[in-house]
């Protein structure tokens, strides 16, 4: 199950701090629970996307794009991801979450969120989200223009354009055999 309380509490923790531009960085700290973890006692994979959300959620919130999306009945879906897991963690133990915009294309906006525990990175996402209305894909621009932000992204990093463009030659449907 999606962890509303948690997601919920940490909207109503940030409520009210400070507003962030789009290429803010949002600093959240989170704890490995029960019903996070796997059979070997530590975050499982899966879990660990869905705790990246509450770091995004109140990104969103902060940098006011929550009330763009919803004053023009906008959604936000999650486009590609791409995840490194380098560290454990384990039951009980605490990250920081570090969730920031590092930029956009015509179609869509890239993030990155790392968790830290103990000053060592113990995963990186890589994420590609889109801005969804009844017709289609909003463009970033086009957002960015009503958040009152440069239109302009700056440059993705070299690794970032390297993912977008293997995701590109990536085949669409995959093969089933």
């Amino acid at each position: 199950m999606y962890p509303y309380l948690r997601m919920f509490k940490e909207l109503f923790k940030f409520r009210n701090a400070p507003a962030l531009p789009i290429l803010g960085n949002h600093i959240s700290h989170h704890r490995c629970w029960p019903q996070d973890i796997d059979p070997w006692r530590e975050l499982n994979n899966g879990r660990t996307l869905t705790l990246y959300d509450l770091g995004r959620i109140p990104l969103g919130q902060r940098t006011g794009l929550h009330k763009v999306l919803k004053r023009n009945a906008w959604g936000m879906t999650v486009a590609g991801a791409s995840t490194r897991y380098r560290r454990r963690v384990r039951l009980f133990d605490r990250v920081e979450m570090h969730s920031r915009c590092i930029g956009w294309d015509d179609r869509f906006i890239y993030m990155e969120q790392s968790m830290w525990k103990d000053g060592d990175c113990t995963s990186h996402m890589l994420l590609r989200s889109a801005i969804t209305s009844k017709s289609g894909i909003v463009a970033p621009m086009q957002v960015l223009k009503l958040l009152g932000q440069t239109t302009q992204s700056p440059a993705l990093p070299d690794w970032v354009q390297a993912w977008i463009a293997a995701d590109a030659e990536r085949p669409w449907p995959p093969r089933t055999s």
